[in-house]
C-alpha cells in the first residue's frame, strides 16, 4: 500500500487571452497548492484491473474518474499487466473550481511511478496527465507555476508569502463550459500576471492582494450572483482580499492578522455550508 497527498490549488491570477484553433483557450494563470488535500492510497492488484473506491457518494468510480484514467494511461504507455486499487479520500470539495480531481489524477500517476517502479519524470508525468486534463500538469509539479497553453505549459516560480487562507464554497455547481461559453475576450478585463511575479518574487503581501485577478470572474458572477455576494461578504468580514477561484464557485480570502481568521471563518459560515481555515503551502 502506498500513500500520496493531492492538495487543492488556487488560481492568483487566471487571464484567458485568446480561444485557440483546437477549441481550447490559451490561458496565462499563477497558481499555487493550499493545505488542504485528498489523500490517495494505491494497492497492487491482479488482472490489469482499476478499482476506484471514494469516500464521496459524488465522486464517480468508473472511467469518468480522472483518477482513473491516470492509472489507465501509465497501463497502456507501459504495457502495465498488473492491476491497481485507488482508494480516493475525499477532503477538497468537489466541481469547486480548486482541481480537486485533477489533483487526484496527478497523485495517482506519482504514486504509481513510484508503486511500479516505472522511473518517470515529473516532466513526463506531467505530459501523460496534460493528455486528460489541463490543470493536471501544475498538479503533478505542485508548488507555485505560471502556467500557460491550455494549462500544461509549467514554469515554477517563487512561492507567495506566508498567511491564511479562507475557502469558502456555495451550494451550487458551476459548469465551466458555460462560463468559457459566456465569456468574451474582448470584453475581459484582463490580470497583471508580471505584476503578480513580481509580488511574489518580493514577497510583497500587499503587492499580492492588490494584484489578485481573475479574468473569469466577472462572467460567474453574472451567472451566479451568490459568487459576488459571497466575494463581498468575506472583504466586509475582513479578508485583506478575495478572488475566485479557477470557474469558481469557491472564493478564497488572504488573512495576514491570524487574530483576524476567526472572525472571518465564523462570518462566512452563516452564509456558506463549506468553509476552511487553512495555509498557503505554495512550495
Amino acid at each position: 500500500m502506498l500513500y500520496e497527498k493531492a492538495p487543492a490549488k488556487i488560481n492568483l491570477t487566471l487571464d484567458v487571452l485568446y480561444k485557440r484553433p483546437d477549441g481550447f483557450h490559451e490561458v496565462e494563470m499563477v497558481m499555487t497548492t493550499v493545505d488542504l488535500a485528498d489523500r490517495i492510497s494505491l494497492r497492487t492488484i491482479n488482472h490489469g484491473q482499476i478499482i476506484i473506491k471514494t469516500s464521496d457518494s459524488f465522486i464517480p468510480n468508473d472511467q469518468r474518474n480522472l483518477a482513473y484514467q491516470a492509472a489507465e494511461i501509465l497501463m497502456n504507455t507501459y504495457n502495465i499487466t498488473k492491476g491497481v486499487e485507488i482508494t480516493i479520500e475525499k477532503s477538497i470539495p468537489a466541481a469547486a473550481g480548486l482541481a480537486g480531481g485533477s489533483s487526484d489524477a496527478a497523485a495517482t500517476l506519482r504514486g504509481l511511478n513510484r508503486l511500479w517502479n516505472l522511473g518517470l519524470s515529473l516532466e513526463r508525468l506531467a505530459e501523460l496527465g496534460a493528455e486528460i486534463g489541463s490543470d493536471i500538469p501544475f498538479c503533478v509539479h505542485g508548488g507555485t507555476a505560471l502556467a500557460t497553453g491550455r494549462g500544461e505549459k509549467i514554469e515554477q516560480i517563487p512561492s507567495p508569502p506566508n498567511c491564511w487562507v479562507i475557502l469558502a464554497k456555495p451550494a451550487i455547481s458551476v459548469s465551466t463550459a458555460s462560463v468559457y461559453g459566456d465569456f468574451k475576450v474582448e470584453q475581459a478585463e484582463h490580470p497583471n500576471t508580471k505584476a503578480m511575479i513580481e509580488a511574489l518574487e518580493t514577497k510583497d503581501y500587499k503587492k499580492m492582494c492588490k494584484t489578485l485577478e481573475n479574468a473569469l470572474e466577472p462572467v460567474t458572477m453574472s451567472l451566479y450572483p451568490e459568487v459576488y455576494t459571497l466575494k463581498e461578504q468575506m472583504v466586509k468580514f475582513g479578508a485583506d482580499a478575495a478572488l475566485m477561484s479557477g470557474s469558481g464557485p469557491t472564493v478564497f480570502g488572504f488573512v495576514e492578522n491570524e487574530a483576524q481568521v476567526s472572525r472571518v471563518y465564523n462570518g462566512l459560515k452563516g452564509f456558506c455550508p463549506e468553509v476552511y481555515a487553512i495555509r498557503l503551502i505554495g512550495e
